[in-house]
């Protein structure tokens, strides 16, 4: 997707919108390639040209994107007001648990059921996931469904009262690390160093939990775009979103060594 395009809405019409009905809720997906499934997972405020374009870049590396909507306009870049009002009702939502640590979302169990549909569709060993800020921690949780078998942590950032937190309860932590274990699977991450939303603490916690199956990324401010969306630029001013609003598209760049990584990372996976 060119670069110039970013600043504009993005219509998705090389993605294909269905409706699916999971665990009695029904939410739209956006699906476009071919090859073995990888859930991409929109940060705040929404699928966005930039979440967009990271997904076009996992379908353009051979697989099958599900990209479901969870929050805002699709396509769309909200202005600060806007993007602030979707983020507090997400806040509030009973789908998200946003404050308190040492709790699944609901909304995962909806997520997971969607890997377990995409796998049956797509095939291949398994399904790719990817969170990013607000779902970040979600592909860990679905580790729980063993279609799962390359989770990405992009800047997770829930519970946003406990830097040190984990959006996830702790039997099915330790479900997800016997799995790794067991399965010889890993789980990558990455965030900046000056992100004050997903600080050290939560990679330190993390990699506590996990042990040697959490490989983490820390790229250094830096790295960042310095020019990102309206949103970004009024309410998370500071480094945050590596493989979307603050990715540098350059050859060279530590946010482009980033998405390479994860790329590699669903290939070696998934294309077994």
């Amino acid at each position: 997707m060119p670069q110039q395009t970013l600043t504009q809405d993005d219509t998705l019409t090389d993605f294909e919108p269905r409706e699916i009905t999971l665990e009695g809720a029904t939410k739209v997906v956006h699906i476009a390639g071919t090859g073995p499934a990888v859930i991409v997972m929109t940060e705040m405020p929404g699928i966005s040209p930039h979440v967009a374009r990271f997904a076009r870049w996992v379908r353009d590396a051979g697989f099958t994107v599900y990209m479901p909507s969870l929050f805002g306009r699709d396509g769309a870049i909200p202005d600060a007001d806007e993007g602030a009002a979707i983020f507090r009702r997400a806040c509030v939502s009973a789908e998200f648990r946003a404050f308190g640590a040492g709790a699944s979302a609901p909304v995962t169990v909806w997520l997971r059921a969607l890997a377990r549909q995409a796998h049956a569709a797509c095939g291949g060993p398994g399904v790719g996931a990817i969170g990013m800020c607000f779902t970040g921690n979600f592909a860990l949780t679905l580790m729980l469904e063993g279609a799962v078998l390359a989770p990405v942590l992009s800047q997770p950032s829930l519970p946003l009262d406990d830097p040190g937190g984990l959006d996830i309860a702790p039997n099915d932590l330790a479900a997800v690390r016997g799995r790794l274990e067991r399965e010889d699977l890993t789980v990558l991450a990455y965030r900046f160093a000056g992100d004050q939303v997903c600080r050290a603490e939560r990679f330190a916690a993390l990699s506590q939990a996990l042990g040697d199956r959490f490989v983490s990324r820390t790229l250094p401010d830096s790295a960042a775009h310095t020019d990102p969306p309206p949103f970004f630029q009024r309410h998370v001013a500071f480094p945050h979103s590596v493989v979307t609003a603050h990715l540098i598209d350059a050859a060279g760049e530590p946010t482009i060594a980033a998405r390479d990584e994860i790329l590699a990372f669903f290939r070696r996976r998934l294309h077994a």
